[in-house]
């Protein structure tokens, strides 16, 4: 990208975004503005994209709501989105997660979560 355009919009890129990825489910709270009034409203689902970089990155959450598949594109440098918070990660096994679309139900949502690495103890050993 242009390094002058890098330069001016460094100021408007967020920093502190959590490192979330596609495949994680997330809580994403932006805020609302109705009449005069001003409220966060929370959209929570599954990424299943994220595109560009720097000051116009953008993801898609999606999720089912009373049985049908709902998207969302949320610019990550919006100054409407209050936080972003992580529900649970995942090892998804490609770049984008299209292939939920087409999927209804637990299927939908199921995506394999990252294993909690624990060690185990070591035996004791034969004589």
């Amino acid at each position: 990208m242009n390094p002058i355009i890098n330069e001016i919009t460094s100021a408007q890129v967020k920093t502190d975004i959590p490192p979330f990825k596609v495949g994680d489910g997330v809580r994403v709270h932006t805020k609302v503005r109705e009449a005069d009034k001003e409220r966060i409203q929370i959209f929570s689902g599954i990424v299943i994209a994220r595109k560009g970089h720097g000051i116009h990155e953008s993801f898609t959450v999606r999720r089912i709501s009373y049985g049908e598949g709902v998207e969302r594109v949320f610019p990550v440098n919006s100054p409407n989105i209050e936080k972003i918070e992580i529900e649970r990660e995942s090892e998804p096994m490609k770049a984008r997660l299209y292939y939920l679309r087409n999927r209804t139900g637990k299927a939908a949502v199921a995506i394999r979560e990252r294993e909690k690495r624990v060690e185990a103890p070591a035996a004791p050993a034969a004589s």
